[in-house]
């Protein structure tokens, strides 16, 4: 029975959620029913990672297991042909070892957040991002952003029903740019670590918002860090700007086999 690993790629708006609901959309949901269409019978798919409700996702990846060892390409094809009209797309796909592990295997998440700075409602960006109506100070966001970096007990930026065993996590990166957007300037936050707890990310950019507009200094956020207490947090921010951009792994599996998932060459004429 061969294993593959898929690139998903969504839209988080119209999910509630990665993980399967028994009776809400889901983006695990409507790959497992897409797999049903191809091979009858019930699937379950693993991730890297679970998203929450409105989160997107760039680089997610999962595994399935079939019975048929189709071709990268053409599963690919088959599954972004039944996964219509919904705002998800297998973006890539290889055959890979029956001990890799889509979220075991992997060595790093890497998350992006985008934050709109102007008054007037985005349109085209509408769900994509979260909107602030005032501008940011992003020296300040980026020295208290610089308290977070390392390995630290993120009891105060993790949700009060994680399931995680621990609270003590290595935040390999935390970067804030400003980028002139298309529908205003944009802060763009990009983290990096091997796991997350749940909710981090949206605490940790809420909290550093409020720094911004100038509610907290750069200090108070190694102070909330050290409180260990999720009251000592900012609030959580909207997920609609929150990205899974990237799954790292030893060897990636979809450079390490792009070829084989890629179309098959025109017929000569």
């Amino acid at each position: 029975m061969p294993r593959f690993a898929l690139k998903v790629e969504y839209h988080g708006g119209p999910f509630a959620g990665w993980q399967r609901q028994r009776d809400q959309a889901s983006v695990q949901g409507a790959i497992e029913a897409a797999l049903a269409r191809l091979e009858p019978g019930a699937h379950t798919i693993a991730a890297a990672g679970r998203t929450d409700a409105g989160v997107h996702g760039l680089g997610q990846v999962a595994q399935c297991d079939l019975a048929k060892d189709w071709a990268p390409f053409r599963l690919m094809e088959a599954l972004n042909y039944h996964l219509k009209p919904q705002p998800v797309a297998i973006v890539d796909c290889a055959e890979v070892a029956d001990d890799w592990h889509a979220r075991f295997s992997a060595l790093e998440r890497q998350y992006k957040f985008r934050l709109l700075m102007r008054r007037a409602p985005a349109t085209h960006d509408s769900g994509l991002v979260w909107q602030v109506p005032h501008l940011l100070d992003v020296a300040a966001m980026q020295a208290g952003a610089a308290h977070l970096v390392g390995r630290h007990d993120f009891t105060t930026f993790r949700s009060s029903i994680c399931q995680a065993a621990s609270p003590i996590k290595t935040l390999d990166a935390l970067e804030i740019s400003q980028v002139a957007g298309s529908g205003g300037p944009e802060l763009r936050f990009a983290l990096r670590a091997r796991s997350f707890l749940h909710n981090q990310v949206r605490s940790i950019v809420g909290t550093l918002e409020r720094v911004g507009r100038g509610a907290w200094a750069p200090g108070d956020v190694k102070a909330a860090l050290e409180a260990c207490d999720r009251a000592a947090c900012g609030p959580v921010c909207p997920p609609q700007g929150l990205y899974l951009a990237r799954v790292v792994y030893p060897l990636d599996p979809f450079t390490a086999q792009g070829a084989r998932c890629a179309p098959p060459p025109l017929p000569h004429r």
